[in-house]
């Protein structure tokens, strides 16, 4: 265990995904979503096998297992990137990353449902407490809840943004069961192959030549992307998750500093409020399942052979 280098690790991983997300942001004014999910996955690619060469297992990094598990999550990998994309063209980049931890409460709901895992009442609370807290970013964009009216387009980022959490949570339970059987490195280069692929069906709905920095851009976000792939696959080899997952929400102060200084968003207080609701059920239900997970160990630690 090295707490502290599974932390920095994490947090460079965290710094790394912001500052693609950023670039991406910046791109959306001139190429579409989908074109931005094929330069994030395909320049990802070379990153992971260099990582492999690096650790001299490209021969058995790559070997597949569970061929439809790389599938689905493949998919649904996919679709989640493709929705945020497309929800940081409309939305400020700190709103965007509130609203995509979504994905952790989903998770307990998924993991319920298609796992079988058993959810107590500590853990459900939380996940109502984060969907509230959803519901009060979203409030002052519903006019019929009182707030000042907006763009249409701010609602409609916002949905995507959602739906995109949902399939990232879906993508996150089939890496549960992948983990089990597959490499690390072939769980994030299939997803890189597999997105690249399913990006190139978008060409027909306007894709443009990216030039100058809009190119420059795109690449970027794809190595930076595959590194902090890296990060975070490492930071999870010197830590427990329950040490190293809390650090996900540092995300939120690096994307509002982001968000103001390069994009001049102010984040509004609903925002703020409903972000600190989210994080806060997020960690809770981060540290109860460490907490079940102790519980757990010790019982197979006692448990006789006959029991």
């Amino acid at each position: 265990m090295q707490p502290v280098k599974a932390i920095s690790l994490k947090l460079c991983a965290v710094v790394l995904f912001i500052f693609m997300s950023a670039l991406v942001k910046a791109a959306s004014d001139h190429v579409p979503a989908g074109e931005a999910v094929f330069f994030r996955s395909f320049f990802a690619i070379p990153i992971t096998v260099l990582w492999l060469v690096m650790l001299g297992q490209l021969a058995t990094g790559l070997r597949v297992t569970s061929v439809w598990g790389h599938v689905r999550r493949g998919v649904s990998g996919s679709v989640a990137v493709g929705m945020t994309f497309a929800g940081l063209a409309l939305l400020p980049l700190p709103e965007v990353t509130a609203l995509s931890y979504t994905s952790s409460l989903l998770i307990v709901i998924f993991a319920a449902v298609f796992l079988g895992e058993s959810v107590g009442i500590f853990r459900i609370s939380a996940v109502c407490i984060g969907l509230a807290g959803v519901l009060v970013i979203l409030a002052p964009k519903m006019s019929v809840l009182g707030g000042a009216p907006v763009e249409r387009s701010q609602i409609f980022g916002a949905v995507l943004v959602l739906i995109g959490a949902t399939c990232a949570a879906f993508a996150q339970i089939t890496i549960r069961k992948l983990v089990q059987t597959e490499h690390p490195a072939a769980i994030a280069f299939y997803f890189s192959a597999t997105a690249t692929a399913l990006s190139l069906l978008t060409a027909p709905f306007g894709w443009v030549w990216p030039v100058g920095w809009t190119a420059v851009q795109l690449v970027l976000a794809g190595i930076l992307g595959g590194m902090a792939q890296i990060f975070l696959t490492l930071s999870y080899r010197h830590a427990d998750a329950s040490v190293v997952a809390p650090f996900d929400y540092a995300s939120m102060l690096f994307a509002l500093v982001i968000g103001y200084a390069v994009f001049d968003e102010v984040p509004s207080a609903a925002m703020l409020i409903g972000a600190a609701m989210i994080s806060a059920a997020g960690i809770a239900i981060i540290l109860r399942e460490h907490h079940l997970g102790l519980k757990r160990g010790r019982a197979r630690a006692v448990r006789t052979p006959e029991g």
